[in-house]
């Protein structure tokens, strides 16, 4: 695994991927809004999941720091209403999405200079292949799960009033289950907002005494 500490030939390599990555997510036609204006919503994502990373694993290898943020990368160009709105369709999408992610970082990455071993590395973990025994394919889960709290957690409860409160609370409780013991505490030192904390509070209360 190529390390944060390597050349700056590498680091020069890794600037370039995350540049790049960043460039292909500005086509996102939708917009979300941030501190410094609306911007594209791949974009903002894949930043703020290498934010989440920077605090979760400071000392992450290239691999994983490329997998954070490209790991959904152009995906307004592979939408779910593409697929059958059934479960089968919903995996389906999930499945092909993660192949298409991998493939646009490979090209990214070849591009850059990295050799078959790291570009083959960065699919794993994308795919999130082995991820009960594999830490940067947790770290990656880890990192969406904190994004999604801490910053579409409102959007979402908001977004689905039809959703009842034992549908509600199996998502975060699925949500909480994907983690490790590190994400959990990073995600209970989010301050969440009175829309989100009572539920937050409540799945993690049945949690507990599951």
């Amino acid at each position: 695994m190529v390390g944060m500490s390597d050349t700056s030939v590498n680091s020069t390599r890794l600037a370039a991927v995350l540049t790049a990555i960043d460039e292909a997510n500005t086509a996102d036609p939708k917009q979300v809004p941030t501190d410094d204006g609306p911007l594209p919503a791949a974009l903002v994502y894949g930043r703020r999941m290498s934010a989440e990373l920077a605090d979760l694993v400071p000392d992450a290898g290239e691999p994983l720091q490329i997998a954070v943020r490209g790991q959904h990368i152009e995906r307004f160009r592979r939408p779910r209403d593409q697929y059958p709105m059934t479960r089968e369709g919903y995996l389906a999408w999930r499945r092909d999405a993660a192949r298409f992610h991998a493939e646009r970082l490979a090209e990214l990455m070849r591009d850059a200079g990295y050799d078959q071993p790291t570009i083959e590395r960065v699919g794993q973990i994308v795919r999130k292949q082995n991820i009960k025994r594999d830490p940067d394919a947790q770290a990656l889960e880890d990192c969406a799960a904190l994004v999604f709290l801490r910053h579409e957690l409102d959007d979402f409860i908001c977004a689905h009033p039809e959703y009842d409160e034992q549908r509600m609370l199996r998502i975060l409780r699925k949500t909480w289950k994907k983690m490790s013991p590190a994400g959990h505490d990073r995600a209970l030192a989010i301050a969440f907002s009175d829309i989100a904390a009572p539920w937050i509070k409540k799945a993690l209360a049945e949690t507990e005494t599951a």
